[in-house]
């Protein structure tokens, strides 16, 4: 069957995430030392646990799960709208973030300025946002097959934040189609969620490729779908899953010998 539509993750497969909120503690925890005498190495570390456990108890957990929004994005995230589900996510957040960076500083630091949490807070939103960068060949791989293919993007996660992810991307343009959980109130692995963006696109699933870095949504959902699957493995964002993708890659380069494979065996 040709391939006629590549279906793409954003997050750790398009647009780095997980390294550069990493990067964004480092900076945030480095403040924290220069200003208040902490030690960098572990003000990041407990920063990150932090977030972890707070957002795990959070009363927001089950939506976050549903939609796809981490601990790490509850930390920059503007979370517009109006529905109950957002409205309440963006007042539990704006505390949560304040509490992270407090009990930070707490583990380390007898005394602090009041205003020090929160001024931590808006260091890592800062440095989140003028980190975003793409993975290495994203660009230029979108460029290419969008030359040919229907290119749709599927991510999971908060409309306003992945709105503002794919603007600092500079892919916008290129997709044909684009579908955010956020703005259907459920994501990925939901195949309902693919079989939207496939009508969109005007392909059936036999046509698609997914391709992503999580096993657990992108590669169990595009099973669901009933989609043939790409596999990237990205240091760091690696997880467990009891599902195995058609095809495993390294690099966003390698897709264009995956996609070739199908169309010479159309040919014989």
């Amino acid at each position: 069957m040709q391939i006629r539509a590549i279906l793409f993750d954003l997050d750790d497969t398009l647009a780095v995430d997980e390294a550069v909120s990493h990067e964004s503690f480092d900076h945030t925890a480095a403040i924290a030392a220069a200003r208040f005498g902490t030690d960098p190495t572990a003000f990041a570390r407990d920063a990150m646990s932090f977030a972890r456990e707070l957002w795990s108890l959070g009363e927001c957990r089950p939506f976050c799960r549903e939609i796809g929004i981490s601990a790490f994005e509850c930390l920059w995230g503007g979370f517009v709208g109006e529905s109950i589900e957002l409205t309440s996510l963006r007042n539990w957040s704006s505390s949560y973030r304040i509490e992270v960076f407090q009990k930070a500083l707490k583990k380390q630091c007898e005394n602090f300025p009041a205003e020090a949490p929160e001024l931590l807070s808006a260091e890592f939103a800062t440095a989140r946002r003028a980190r975003q960068r793409l993975m290495p060949g994203a660009s230029e791989i979108i460029a290419e097959l969008s030359q040919i293919h229907r290119i749709g993007l599927l991510t999971n996660g908060a409309p306003d934040l992945q709105r503002e992810k794919i603007e600092a991307s500079g892919l916008g343009e290129q997709f044909h189609a684009i579908a955010i959980s956020g703005e259907y109130g459920f994501g990925k692995p939901n195949p309902e969620i693919f079989h939207r963006l496939l009508a969109e696109l005007n392909v059936s699933q036999s046509e698609a490729l997914m391709v992503g870095n999580s096993l657990e949504r992108d590669i169990s959902g595009a099973k669901n779908a009933g989609i043939r699957s790409i596999w990237i493995k990205v240091p760091g964002s690696e997880e467990h899953a009891n599902v195995t993708a058609d095809h495993t890659i390294n690099s966003l380069n390698e897709i264009p010998a995956i996609i070739e494979q199908y169309a010479s065996s159309k040919e014989k």
